[in-house]
């Protein structure tokens, strides 16, 4: 007994493998040339690429109106501007780790647990084939010859087909688990390389960060002087707000023209639906008008009278589309402060919280010296100090603006935004949508800003109001 038990431990993996024609355990995939990683990046750099081009367009448009020249902080641009897409890529690469990270656990888990049961399934199917050894391995012709019990051999040819049943399912389902194998370890390996790929990127975004900082140090020490002298310009303070201005119209205009191309994609879809389902509505009465006229033509041949054909209005009107179709779209997502999340802006009023903690050092409707009043409120912090979208809505400039430095501004719907400016960086895109309470920026000095933090505005159809009405600071 002990060798039939020997000989079915070593003939049942042999069985399987020629069974189900595969190896029992399989070599990891091989490395790929592209990540998913980099093809779903390339494709949202693509998808981006034609918003930022055309706000790009909108920034030269506002430049070339310009008279004033050799603005001492224009010489800060360029490395302001390296600077915070440095920080963002840092920001979204270390995100990305961590979400890779956590992937790669959940891979070793679930290969783990096929592992597992792939063994498990083997132990199964060598205990079916060693059973069926020690019984004698009597075939279904054998049994069939044996003039035994008639009784006896219908139980015993069930007995098999369920043995046959159990040893094929558990063949198929063993295939189907090494297949799982297989691609769970060439998941892993890719997502090995992701993280591989992700360190990479941020050494190198590490080195542009350092080098655009020691530039932009440089430049502040050789500037500082003339910096100073043109603050105090009551002229190229006015024309400062004169271009933020500017901007915020011309981008009220862009949204418009995006909603009036959406409503007319949405009124070419309906009519589009309402087309097809007309066409189907006709080849549907046309179908039942051919069968209608072969029972009327049958219905005659026999002497009875004709069916009753179709109406075309009743098949119309069973069949016309909701109204509902050419309602708007709803663009709600998930946010971190739920309570304020899909109300109108302005029903938020009284709050609302300030985007950054720090002092104010200045609020809307001050005046510096003979220039004009301020516009929004400058919340003194540290520079790098997380600043956050006050409510959810979307991205419609995030970009370096004369004047107001490394600058984001956030569309919250009726013609209501924020405006958040002097920052670090910019964590967020043009396009993307924004929860309320998301980091968005980071404080800083940026534009030939005196003290660190943020400046903020917030405007309606264009026009600021004071931000302490709506907002709580306690």
């Amino acid at each position: 007994m002990a060798d039939a038990g020997g000989l079915g431990r070593i003939a049942a993996p042999l069985l399987l493998a020629a069974a189900a024609g595969i190896a029992l355990w399989p070599a990891a995939g091989h490395a790929q040339a592209i990540t998913e990683r980099t093809r779903q990046k390339q494709a949202a750099e693509k998808e981006k690429a034609d918003l930022q081009q055309r706000l790009s367009a909108l920034k030269r448009d506002i430049d070339q109106t310009e008279t004033a020249k050799d603005n001492a902080a224009d010489a800060l641009s360029a490395s302001e501007q390296a600077i915070s897409k440095a920080n963002r890529s840092l920001r979204d690469l270390a995100q990305e780790q961590q979400e890779t990270e956590s992937r790669l656990t959940q891979l070793i888990r679930q290969l783990n647990e096929l592992t597992a049961l792939v063994n498990a399934q083997q132990a199964q199917l060598s205990r079916l084939l060693r059973e069926q050894y020690v019984a004698g391995n009597e075939d279904r012709i054998k049994l069939l010859l044996s003039g035994d019990n008639p009784n006896r051999i219908n139980r015993e040819l069930q007995y098999m087909g369920y043995v046959s049943q159990a040893q094929a399912k558990l063949i198929e389902t063993l295939r189907a688990n090494q297949q799982a194998i297989r691609a769970n370890k060439a998941d892993t390996q890719n997502a090995k390389f992701e993280l591989e790929e992700i360190a990479q990127e941020e050494t190198e975004q590490k080195k542009v960060l350092e080098k655009e900082k020691s530039r932009r140090s440089m430049l502040l020490a050789q500037l500082s002087s003339k910096l100073a002298s043109q603050r105090k310009e009551v002229g190229r303070i006015e024309q400062d707000q004169q271009r933020l201005s500017s901007l915020v119209d011309k981008l009220a205009q862009i949204i418009e023209q995006q909603k009036k191309a959406e409503a007319e994609a949405r009124e070419k879809r309906r009519q589009e639906q309402l087309a097809k389902a007309k066409a189907e509505r006709e080849k549907r009465l046309a179908e039942q008008r051919a069968r209608a006229a072969e029972q009327a033509a049958k219905a005659a041949k026999a002497g009875k009278p004709p069916p009753k054909m179709p109406d075309p209005a009743d098949a119309i009107d069973d069949d016309e589309p909701p109204q509902s179709a050419s309602l708007g779209r709803n663009d709600t997502l998930p946010e971190l402060q739920s309570d304020n999340f899909g109300k109108p802006f302005a029903s938020l009023r009284g709050q609302l919280r300030l985007p950054v903690k720090g002092d104010l050092t200045s609020k809307f409707g001050a005046r510096h010296g003979d220039g004009p009043t301020t516009r929004g409120l400058f919340i003194r912090a540290s520079e790098g100090a997380e600043v956050r979208a006050v409510a959810a809505g979307r991205v419609v400039f995030a970009d370096w603006l004369r004047g107001f430095g490394n600058l984001i501004i956030v569309d919250h719907g009726n013609q209501y935004m924020t405006i958040y400016g002097n920052n670090q960086s910019v964590l967020k895109r043009a396009g993307d949508v924004v929860k309320a309470g998301e980091a968005i920026a980071t404080a800083g000095n940026s534009g030939g800003n005196e003290q660190s933090g943020l400046y903020f505005e917030m405007r309606h159809q264009g026009r600021a109001f004071d931000p302490l009405g709506w907002v709580t600071t306690r």
